[in-house]
């Protein structure tokens, strides 16, 4: 299986690569024509500077819009983002046991690396670690697009230690849904999924106010129960029911002054519970920590204003105030193991502040774009237990951060774009007073990068980029302690030195008129010092310290073709890491890993994404197939019991999407889909339970405009 995904995607890629550069040359001698449709790889960039189209962004970048969302028929966020090259979602199918990985960057338990993967909801700043459970709690009717910005470079605007990338979601808006001429529009939703049994009830409610004043109201309802694995198990703990909302207001001051407000909220209530999401542990182990009574609740409020003064070259300015907060409520614990972590709140509040400007300046032939700003942030960590002592393994304190940064963006002749930020951010952790010997600790991480892309015509440019972070220790790694384990004064941060090459190549009229492909390809090297993992080695010494470090390289493709009749979408990625022993720690305590010279543990599985589909466009209908294809593993997540290493495996989707855009059906919307067509049971390497069986998904939707 590895040999064939492997020359599978060298292939594909070759192909598309050919065709391009072939499809370059025929428009020089034709003149060509814009395409009419929008492809993968030209779809707007709005995370990563000035806005910008991905495929003419120096830095590997993907963003998934409203229709890739719909088309998926997404239940939970990690199928959103299932066929993004370098992103693997990590821990279980269960919604509250989802975890993030970005090449190679992030393991679902593995104490910091939700620090290593920075998220956000419309800017603002999302985190949550606990043991055995997922670091991000959401439902994918709220949004209507996802970044993702792979690889270090993304720390200078968004903050120090995004060792892996970032990832931005959009929630909807009430103009999403507001036609031309129209006051509002109605939206109704229903979706079921026959895995599980599982059912969605939506509703939006998008209404003009008057020229300046537009709103949003959205609800949702998800529920299923217990769902079928593959090889004919259950996967339990797998149940569910949530709801969601969002309330979003916009008010227009002027033609380019926009004050937005929102409020979301995410709520799942559950008795008897599996305590593990991340990963299913047999009634029979003893490390089996039993069921629970759970309540999860997420929400975020946000108040921004934008003020673009197109007449002043200046000023396009954008301040944010955001509040987040992620609770976790247990109790009526099953497990005979007695400790404090089970009947206990647990939480993230994180106030936020951000204001950013950017300054336009331009020549002869030149242009310039300066982009600075100030980001503030103070986030309490609660654990309070409701039986027992203090939670040792969950340490209560507060973490203090301000960065400040800038950004020039400079392009000669549409030809050479060059790109240099830096940013510092000056960061205090303060544990409480229930945690005894500990004091503050304070420390200052750097950012800088230098990225550039230079186009040798329109057709084809080829880009790179160094960047360098730093990532302090959280909370959790500084003041942790249990048992023989100590706390480590001495943990210092870690440091991640990031190179990438790539390039990108374009054309329309390929084939027929008004058809288009695009294809970009990303080869990365990243360099981790003074790595930060629990110690596997020694009793009666800190819980946590400072490895050697690591390498992980990679490369990722991306390509999409769309026209009139058909569509196609490539993802490939290769990722490759070992533990090092021959790099110098600036922690004159760091104990050498394990591990050294072995493969990373959190290295996923090679794997092309291949998707294929048709248009029918006079019956307003979509049809397609996806195939995923993963390589044999060199490593995997450790599950309970130990399980043989997973092999290479395959699966095949299809889909068929109905929008009518006139006549007495307009308005309308079906959707179907078979995910795991032919049921293939398998384990992907980074997750601890196996595959997801056959699933049937079916969605009605409805709009009525007024």
């Amino acid at each position: 299986m590895g040999l064939v995904a492997r020359n599978a995607a060298i292939l594909l890629g070759g192909v598309a690569l050919g065709a391009s550069f072939g499809a370059g040359a025929a428009m020089a001698q034709s003149g060509g024509t814009n395409s009419q449709f929008v492809t993968l790889l030209e779809r707007i960039v709005v995370g990563a500077g000035k806005a910008k189209v991905a495929i003419d962004t120096p830095q590997a970048v993907t963003v998934v819009d409203q229709a890739d969302i719909d088309q998926k028929q997404a239940g939970t966020i990690g199928e959103i983002l299932d066929d993004v090259p370098g992103v693997t979602m990590i821990g279980s199918e269960r919604v509250l046991g989802e975890s993030f990985n970005i090449r190679g960057i992030g393991a679902a338990e593995t104490s910091g690396d939700e620090a290593r993967i920075i998220l956000t909801v419309d800017g603002a700043r999302k985190f949550y670690e606990q043991y055995r459970m997922g670091s991000f709690f959401s439902d994918p009717e709220l949004y209507k697009a996802a970044e993702v910005l792979r690889g270090p470079a993304s720390s200078t605007l968004y903050g120090s230690g995004a060792f892996g990338g970032v990832i931005n979601f959009t929630t909807k808006d009430a103009s999403d849904f507001i036609k031309d001429g129209k006051t509002g529009a109605v939206r109704l939703k229903g979706s079921y999924t026959s895995n599980g049994n599982g059912t969605l009830v939506s509703g939006i409610l998008a209404h003009r106010i008057n020229e300046t004043f537009e709103v949003l109201a959205a609800g949702n309802f998800r529920r299923s129960d217990i769902v079928d694995l593959a090889n004919g198990s259950e996967l339990p703990g797998s149940e569910f029911a949530a709801w969601s909302g969002l309330v979003k207001g916009t008010i227009h001051l002027d033609a380019d002054q926009v004050v937005r407000l929102s409020y979301q909220r995410w709520n799942s209530d559950a008795d008897k519970q599996d305590y593990a999401q991340t990963g299913t542990i047999p009634i029979t182990e003893p490390t089996n920590f039993g069921l629970i009574d759970r309540t999860v609740d997420d929400q975020t409020a946000i108040i921004s204003y934008e003020n673009e003064a197109s007449g002043n070259d200046m000023l396009d300015l954008k301040v944010q105030l955001s509040y987040s907060n992620t609770a976790v409520s247990q109790e009526n614990p099953t497990s005979p193991v007695p400790s404090s972590i089970f009947v206990a709140d647990y939480g993230y509040q994180t106030t936020q502040l951000n204001v950013e400007n950017t300054s336009t300046f331009a020549g002869a032939g030149w242009e310039n774009f300066l982009t600075y700003g100030v980001q503030a942030s103070h986030q309490n960590r609660v654990a309070d237990p409701l039986v027992g002592d203090l939670i040792t393994t969950h340490p209560e304190g507060t973490s203090s951060s301000i960065g400040v940064f800038a950004q020039s963006e400079h392009t000669i002749n549409d030809t050479l774009t060059v790109i240099a930020g830096a940013r510092a951010d000056f960061s205090t952790l303060t544990p409480s007073e229930t945690v005894v010997g500990a004091s503050p600790s304070e420390d200052v991480a750097i950012s800088p990068k230098l990225a550039a892309l230079y186009k040798f015509n329109e057709n084809f440019s080829v880009f790179g980029s160094a960047a360098h972070t730093e990532r302090m220790p959280t909370l959790d790694e500084m003041f942790q302690y249990q048992g023989t384990r100590t706390m480590n004064p001495n943990l210092t941060k870690e440091y991640s030195d990031n190179f990438e090459l790539g390039l990108a190549t374009q054309a329309d009229d390929i084939f027929t008129g008004g058809d288009s492909v695009a294809f970009k390809a990303t080869a990365f090297h990243n360099t981790i010092t003074d790595g930060i993992a629990s110690n596997p080695i020694q009793a009666n010494a800190p819980y946590f310290i400072n490895i050697a470090g690591m390498r992980i390289w990679g490369l990722e493709l991306e390509g999409s073709y769309d026209s009139d009749v058909m569509f196609a979408r490539l993802a490939y990625t290769f990722t490759r890491g070992v533990y090092t022993e021959d790099m110098i720690s600036s922690n004159p305590t760091r104990v050498p890993h394990i591990y050294a010279g072995d493969d990373v543990q959190s290295i996923p599985q090679d794997k092309l994404v291949l998707t294929v589909g048709g248009r029918a466009q006079d019956l307003d209908l979509e049809y397609g197939t996806r195939l995923t294809l993963a390589a044999n593993p060199l490593t995997a997540a450790t599950t309970v019991p130990p399980t043989p290493m997973p092999e290479g495996w395959a699966t095949v989707d299809v889909f068929a999407t109905w929008k009518p855009q006139s006549g007495q059906f307009e308005g309308m919307e079906a959707t179907f889909g078979i995910d795991n067509l032919f049921n293939a049971d398998y384990r992907e390497n980074l997750s601890m339970d196996r595959s997801k069986g056959r699933t049937f998904k079916l969605t009605l939707a409805k709009q009525f405009d007024y």
